[in-house]
């Protein structure tokens, strides 16, 4: 079947033009066709406007050739032998629908508690305890501790206290592990973990990596009453989508909130060490202490990222929350799970963006983007491949900053833009004993090439 759509462009009283068409159609001889050519049919498509409507008439017209009918009671018109007869038929379109402020409305908290009915079997309540002594401090995590509510001991008391905190979790597999917040867990001498319907068990720290801020508990219960979570990809987040952060913050069990993914691509300090997690998803969904270690899911439920810190001068949720990103999780849990470690790659450089002005005071391309090589670890992997760091400062408007490092502006073939990306391609690409290609440009602009092995992260 052969098919022809010709579509009019929009304009008001266009039934003249179409007949006239038509007319023309009629006309056109078709050469040497013969006499069991197909019925070419005119679909006249006509898509009506609410009335008094200033939008204009949109008209359509689909040739379709179909077999011809069997001849009909009344007689017709004889056509020439070369000339197939034309039909026309009108198709209605669907007419266009007001939408109703009040549905839009039901369908987003439909939504919402649909995420919440399914998934709040999957997360618990992960409350711990520490035994402390007197002279004990309270860890500086970098964020609100499980423990910040929870009082030290007085001179008057024993030499030893138990301390509490709380945090969030999910299941993550039906066999009883249980994701989490590193920092909700370090140091803790006991484990409760509590489900929504009230099943209360004791919990094990199986492992845990202070770099993305990541543990894994397990619990013993059957696997009926372990629904797993289901994972997205974090890579598919768009900033303006709808986040839904479950956990229980200031020990309000099992609350729910919303908000947006108000920013992707963020990189924070883990908290727990020097090294830097990328990739972390901001939202402004309330986050507050309580929350940590609990998932961030998109509309259809999916976890997307594991809730971990605030930015907020009291403590409470400001609006700026941050979660790591749920692949990243992907990467590290099994490793967690299998062998009890996690192992990064190691560069073992510190440094940064470049700078405009440093790549002035250098003499490079103000085009040229990349991280600047600052410091080097002494018998790390960077210095004995040939890598250079800064070797002076130089004055600016700003104050002191330091130039005169190597520029990465690619690896291993793969342009970098900044630190960021640098950091990112080495978590998720490279692991240690791997032996790498970086490109980079030089005090004065000499390009070169540095080859390196890498190592592992120090402790």
């Amino acid at each position: 079947m052969v098919f022809l759509r010709i579509k009019g462009k929009k304009f008001v009283g266009l039934l003249m033009p179409v007949v006239l068409l038509l007319a023309m159609a009629c006309s056109v001889p078709v050469a040497n066709a013969p006499s069991e050519a197909p019925t070419p049919t005119i679909q006249l498509d006509l898509v009506s406007t609410p009335e008094g409507s200033a939008a204009p008439v949109q008209t359509i017209l689909a040739v379709e050739a179909t077999q011809p009918a069997k001849p009909a009671s009344a007689p017709e018109q004889a056509a020439p032998d070369n000339t197939a007869p034309v039909h026309v038929q009108q198709v209605p379109q669907p007419q266009q629908v007001q939408l109703d402020p009040d549905a839009i409305v039901a369908a987003f908290e439909e939504v919402i508690g649909r995420v919440h009915d399914d998934v709040l079997p999957s997360v618990v309540q992960i409350r711990v305890t520490q035994k402390i002594t007197a002279d004990s401090e309270t860890p500086d995590f970098g964020f609100p501790s499980p423990f910040e509510n929870s009082p030290l001991p007085s001179p008057d008391e024993p030499d030893f206290f138990f301390r509490e905190g709380e945090g969030s979790g999910f299941v993550w597999s039906d066999e009883g592990y249980i994701v989490t917040n590193r920092h909700v867990v370090a140091n803790a001498d006991t484990v409760t973990i509590t489900f929504a319907n009230g099943t209360e068990v004791e919990g094990v720290v199986v492992a845990e990596d202070p770099d993305s801020d990541l543990a894994v508990l397990k619990v013993d219960l059957p696997k009926d009453m372990l629904p797993p979570v289901a994972l997205g990809d974090s890579n598919d987040v768009r900033v303006g989508q709808i986040a839904v952060a479950i956990g229980n913050p200031f020990g309000q069990n099992f609350t729910t909130t919303t908000g947006i993914v108000s920013a992707i691509g963020r990189t924070i300090r883990s908290g727990n060490t020097r090294f830097s997690v990328p990739k972390v998803i901001q939202t402004d969904a309330p986050i507050n202490p309580g929350n940590s270690g609990g998932p961030l899911l998109n509309r259809k439920g999916q976890v997307i990222g594991i809730n971990t810190q605030i930015i907020s001068r009291t403590g409470a949720s400001t609006g700026i929350g941050f979660a790591v990103p749920i692949n990243t999780a992907k990467q590290v849990i099994p490793v967690l799970i299998e062998d009890g470690k996690f192992v990064y790659a190691w560069l073992g450089i510190s440094g940064t963006d470049l700078r405009k002005e440093v790549a002035e005071a250098m003499d490079i391309d103000a085009e040229i983007r990349g991280a600047q090589v600052i410091d080097l670890a002494p018998g790390g992997p960077a210095e004995k491949g040939g890598l250079r760091g800064s070797d002076r400062t130089q004055e600016i408007d700003r104050g002191l900053i330091p130039v005169g490092g190597d520029v990465i502006v690619a690896i291993d073939d793969l342009a970098i833009a900044d630190m960021d990306d640098l950091i990112i391609y080495l978590i998720e690409n490279a692991r240690p004993g791997d032996t790498i290609i970086l490109d980079v440009v030089r005090d004065g602009g000499e390009s070169a090439e540095v080859v390196v092995t890498l190592g592992s992260r120090p402790e």
